[in-house]
């Protein structure tokens, strides 16, 4: 049986999409009503990394974990872990992140994944990490700007960075979980090349056929903005990451995409071709 937490977000959506049919496979997620795909022999579960009970019933009969934990330093992962040895769970699958590696990254987020990858080192339990680079569907923040404006905003915009496609980062979760030979290591995921926020802002206008417009933010102005969605820690850990990317941080290509799935990583031209429906202007009276 394989558990894939965190079935209703952006990497583990993508992983139920791609798990080979004929697994025996529980889906998690707080609201089960939202969980999609997955085939009807999948089991639903509702469970919450932040109650054990829910935690023991999600585990029960489970030999493979795919953990994803969002709350930064909230404990899920100790409690996740903690009932996956009780379950007796064998091999737990860790999505972290890249910039663990970077001793430069002291921001609240990074060390809260730091103690959690070392957590599953040391808890007895089979493990493997999965440490992406950031998402390119991060981008899908500015659709409304783009929609109504023509517009993106960014700080430090002409950083480059290695973002990668969420579904490259499933694609190598999946081979993880259906696969041996995986046990004690960890691989970074990036996309094939360093792209800059207004790189990225040329790309999306000339699929779409239009003159995007980048304009760069002031620190000021992205602390207001992502104020309008995060806490305050977890602002002000996105801002000292974003100095990071700044200083050329994040660009670095590293190939465990390629080592996984046997192929090379997606670029973001190609990722935003899939994507171009949610940048696209609503035209009066089509309804699209």
């Amino acid at each position: 049986m394989i558990l894939v937490t965190g079935a209703t977000g952006t990497v583990g959506r993508a992983v139920v999409e791609r798990l080979p049919a004929g697994l025996r496979v529980r889906l998690m997620a707080r609201d089960p009503a939202r969980i999609t795909g997955g085939g009807p022999a999948a089991e639903r579960v509702a469970g919450d990394h932040g109650d054990p009970r829910s935690l023991a019933r999600a585990l029960a009969g489970v030999r493979t974990a795919f953990l994803v934990t969002t709350r930064v330093s909230g404990g899920d992962d100790e409690r996740f872990v903690r009932a996956a040895r009780m379950a007796g769970v064998q091999r737990v699958v860790k999505l972290s992140a890249a910039a663990v590696l970077d001793s430069g990254a002291q921001d609240l987020i990074t060390r809260w994944q730091r103690a959690g990858e070392e957590l599953l080192r040391a808890s007895g339990v089979e493990w493997t990490v999965l440490r992406p680079r950031a998402f390119m569907s991060n981008s899908l923040s500015w659709a409304a700007s783009v929609r109504s404006q023509g517009t993106v905003r960014a700080l430090y915009g002409r950083s480059g960075n290695a973002c990668v496609d969420p579904r490259d980062v499933a694609e190598a979760a999946v081979r993880v979980l259906t696969e041996e030979g995986h046990a004690g290591r960890a691989y970074t995921l990036t996309g094939p090349r360093a792209v800059t926020a207004a790189a990225q802002t040329q790309e999306l206008g000339r699929q779409l056929g239009v003159v995007l417009r980048f304009e760069e933010l002031s620190v000021g102005q992205a602390r207001a903005a992502l104020a309008e969605r995060y806490p305050a820690p977890v602002v002000e850990a996105l801002l000292q990451s974003a100095e990071r990317l700044c200083a050329g941080a994040k660009a670095g290509v590293e190939d465990g995409v390629g080592a996984l799935t046997g192929r090379p990583a997606g670029t973001f031209a190609a990722w935003a071709g899939d994507h171009l429906a949610a940048f696209a202007p609503v035209t009066e009276g089509t309804g699209t």
